[in-house]
C-alpha cells in the first residue's frame, strides 16, 4: 500500500521559515495532485496550497506570497517552503495526496501530520 511520511515541522519564531516534506513510499503507484492543508486548535481543516503533477499552484489567499509548494517527481516527494511565518499560521500541517495505486485504481491518502508552531 501507500504511506506518506511527513517531516520538517517545528519551532520557529515570527517571520522565519520552515520547508515541510511529504514522501509517498509502498506500492506501484502514480502520483496526480499533491497538496499541503492545515488545521488549527479549534478550527476546520483548510487548504494551504495544491500542486498537480504538472506543476500548476494553488494557494490559499492566506499564504500566497509567503508559502511555495513544490513537488520532485522523481522520488515522490511534496515539498512547502513557509517564509514570513505568521504566529497565526501555527498548526499541524497535512500532506495529501491523489494517486493511481496498482490494482486498487484511483486513491486519495493523508500524512498523519506535522506540527509547526511560530511563536517568539
Amino acid at each position: 500500500q501507500v504511506q506518506l511520511a511527513e517531516s520538517g515541522g517545528g519551532l520557529v519564531q515570527p517571520g522565519g521559515s520552515l520547508r515541510l516534506s511529504c514522501e509517498a513510499s509502498g506500492s506501484a503507484f502514480s502520483i496526480n495532485t499533491m497538496g499541503w492543508y492545515r488545521q488549527a486548535p479549534g478550527k476546520q481543516r483548510e487548504l494551504v496550497g495544491t500542486i498537480t503533477k504538472g506543476g500548476s499552484t494553488n494557494y490559499a489567499d492566506s499564504v500566497k506570497g509567503r508559502f511555495t509548494i513544490s513537488r520532485d517527481n522523481a522520488v515522490n516527494t511534496l515539498y512547502l517552503q513557509m517564509n514570513s511565518l505568521k504566529p497565526e499560521d501555527t498548526a499541524v500541517y497535512f500532506c495529501h495526496a491523489d494517486l493511481f495505486v496498482y490494482v486498487l485504481g484511483k486513491r486519495d491518502y493523508w500524512g498523519q501530520g506535522t506540527q509547526v508552531t511560530v511563536s517568539s
